[in-house]
C-alpha cells in the first residue's frame, strides 16, 4: 500500500489527546502545564508542556496498540528509502553509539575515520570496540580534513581483514562529502557493513542538487540529525537500515540498551512533522535555500578580506567527492583576526550567532529556514566586521601542526585508557604521556587527543595555542590544558 505523507502519526495522536480531554495522573508532573511554573510558562508557552505526553500509556494506550511511533517510523523509511528508520530522542550520539554496537563488539576491530565526532570515541570507550583508524585527506594549504578515501579503507581492510566493518563520517560540518558509493562497494565486497555517520545530512534526501544520500549510496545504516539542517527540535535524531549485513532486532536492541525510558514525545513530533513537511514540500523549499545560499556566497566574495569556501576549494584529487553549499564557509584570515574574535564580535555587535569557528574560518549555515531577511542581516553584519577588523586586538596565532604530526601512537584501546588510574600533571611534564581523556575543539566536536593516544608536544602546542586564541575545549577535566589527565605511571586497565 502507497504510504500516505500527509499523515502525521505523532501529531495526529496529540491533537487527539487534547480534543478528548484526557486526565492524566501519571509523569510527566507539570500536568499539561497546570503545574509548571509561571514564569517558566511565560518564556515557554503552554503548547510547550501540552505536548509534553508519555510515549506509553498517553501519545498511545499502554501497549501501543495503536503503533503511532511504529507508524511515523515507516513513512520515515519510505520517505528517505530506508527500510527500516528508528527514531532517537537522545540525539546522534545515541544512534551512532547504537550502530557501532550492532556491528562490532568489545576487542572486534572497526574501521572509523579518524575525523569522527567525540559521540563516536565515547561509543570505542563504552563498547571497548578496537578502533583501527582510517585517515582523512588533509588539505595542507587551508588546514583542513575531509573524509577519508574509498582507497584508504581499501588499504585498511587489506592491513586488518577481521575488522566488523567500517564508519564514516559524511559530510563534515564544513559541508564536505565523501564518495560513499564507492566506499559502501569496498565494504560490500567483503559482506561487511558501512555505518554512515551522516548528522549533517537530514536534508540530502529531498533535493538532486545536493550530496548523495546514505541510503542511495549503499549504506547499511546511516545515522542523521533531524535537528541540524531539518527542522526539528534539538536531540532529535533517527537512523536508517537496509540490506541483512547489520540485523535489525540487534540494532533495535542496542538502540533500548542505550536510549531513555522516558523519550520526549515533543521531539518525536517534531521528527514526524519535519518528515512530512520535506516530503510534500521539501525539493520546493531546498531550491530556495539553494539560491538563497548561491547568492549570498556571491556577495559575501565581494566584501574585503572575505573568501567563501567553494566546490573548487574542496573538492578534487586528495579532497573531498561532492560539496554540499548551504553551509557558507568563510575564511577570514585576511582581516589578520581569527575565527574565534571574528565569531564573537558578530555576536556582540551584531547579536548574530556563527556556527563552526576556527583558527580562519566562521560558518553561517543555511537552511530552508532563511529567507532574504536573515540573509541581509548577516550581510550587513559581515561587511561591518570587514570595515571593523583592524579594531580587533591582534589574534594569537594558532601554532598548527603538520600532517605527519597530527596523529599520535594508540598505546591502548580507548576504554582501557578512560578507566585506567588516572593522574593529573602540568602540560609540559605530559608529552609522552598517555591519555586519559579527549581533547576536543568544540565545535565542530572532532577530537585533536583521544584516551590511549601518547601525547605529543606539537598536539599539546597545538590546543594550548588554540586556547589562547580563543578556542573552545570543553571536555578535558581541565579545558584551559594548563594540566592534563595521563594514565599513572603503570597503571593498567581498571586500576
Amino acid at each position: 500500500m502507497r504510504a500516505n505523507h500527509h499523515e502525521a502519526p505523532v501529531l495526529d495522536a496529540l491533537a487527539a489527546y487534547k480534543e478528548k480531554g484526557r486526565l492524566a495522573f501519571t509523569p510527566p508532573g507539570h500536568k499539561q502545564a497546570r503545574g509548571a511554573d509561571p514564569a517558566v510558562r511565560a518564556v515557554l508557552g503552554d503548547a510547550v508542556f501540552f505536548g509534553d505526553v508519555l510515549a506509553s500509556g498517553g501519545l498511545d494506550d499502554r501497549r501501543q496498540s495503536s503503533n503511532v511511533l511504529q507508524r511515523a517510523e515507516q513513512l520515515m523509511a519510505d520517505a528517505v528509502h530506508a527500510e527500516h528508520t528508528f527514531f532517537s530522542t537522545c540525539g546522534s550520539s545515541l544512534s551512532v553509539k547504537a550502530a557501532m554496537l550492532s556491528v562490532a563488539a568489545p576487542h572486534r576491530k572497526l574501521l572509523v575515520g579518524r575525523d569522527a565526532h567525540k559521540s563516536v570515541v565515547a561509543g570505542l570507550i563504552l563498547s571497548g570496540i578496537d578502533p583501527v583508524w582510517v585517515e582523512p585527506q588533509w588539505d595542507t594549504e587551508r588546514h583542513l580534513a575531509h573524509a577519508p578515501s574509498a582507497d584508504t579503507f581499501e588499504k585498511a581492510f587489506e592491513r586488518h581483514p577481521d575488522a566488523c566493518g567500517a564508519l564514516v563520517t559524511s559530510p563534515t560540518p564544513y559541508g564536505s562529502a565523501a564518495d560513499l558509493g564507492a566506499i559502501a562497494e569496498v565494504c560490500h565486497r567483503r559482506s561487511k557493513p558501512l555505518i554512515v555517520d551522516e548528522a549533517w545530512g537530514a536534508h540530502l534526501p529531498f533535493h538532486p542538487d545536493l550530496p548523495s544520500w546514505a541510503m542511495d549510496a549503499g549504506a547499511d545504516v546511516c545515522v542523521t540529525s533531524i535537528h541540524k539542517m531539518g527542522s526539528g527540535l534539538e536531540q532529535g535524531s533517527v537512523f536508517h537500515l537496509q540490506g541483512d549485513l547489520v540485523d535489525h532486532d540487534t540494532l533495535a536492541s542496542r538502540a533500548d540498551l542505550l536510549g531513555t525510558t522516558s523519550p520526549s514525545v515533543l521531539l518525536y513530533a517534531g521528527i514526524d512533522g519535519w518528515r512530512r513537511q520535506m516530503v510534500l514540500e521539501g525539493h520546493e523549499l531546498l531550491s530556495r535555500a539553494l539560491g538563497l545560499a548561491g547568492d549570498v556566497r556571491e556577495r559575501i566574495e565581494k566584501i574585503d578580506g572575505m573568501h567563501v569556501n567553494d566546490r573548487d576549494d574542496f573538492c578534487g584529487p586528495g579532497k573531498a567527492a561532492e560539496f554540499d553549499p548551504l553551509p557558507v564557509i568563510i575564511d577570514i584570515s585576511e582581516l589578520a583576526t581569527n575565527g574565534y574574535r571574528a565569531a564573537d564580535w558578530l555576536r556582540t555587535h551584531h547579536r548574530i550567532d556563527t556556527h563552526i569557528v576556527d583558527h580562519r574560518r566562521i560558518s553561517a549555515q543555511f537552511t530552508h529556514a532563511d529567507d532574504e531577511s536573515t540573509a541581509g542581516r548577516l550581510l550587513e553584519a559581515l561587511r561591518d566586521l570587514s570595515r571593523q577588523a583592524r579594531t580587533l586586538e591582534p589574534a594569537p596565532a594558532v601554532e598548527i601542526p603538520g600532517p605527519d604530526e597530527l596523529r599520535p601512537d594508540q598505546v591502548c584501546l580507548p576504554r582501557d585508557a578512560y578507566f585506567a588510574a588516572t593522574e593529573d600533571v602540568p602540560v609540559e611534564e605530559a608529552v609522552g604521556r598517555v591519555a586519559a581523556e579527549m581533547m576536543t575543539p568544540y565545535p565542530p566536536g572532532i577530537p585533536t587527543v583521544l584516551p590511549g593516544e601518547r601525547l605529543t608536544e606539537p598536539l599539546l602546542r597545538y590546543l594550548r595555542s588554540g586556547i589562547e586564541a580563543g578556542m573552545n575545549v570543553p571536555d578535558p577535566a581541565d579545558p584551559t590544558l594548563r594540566t592534563v589527565r595521563v594514565c599513572a605511571d603503570g597503571a593498567g586497565p581498571g586500576t
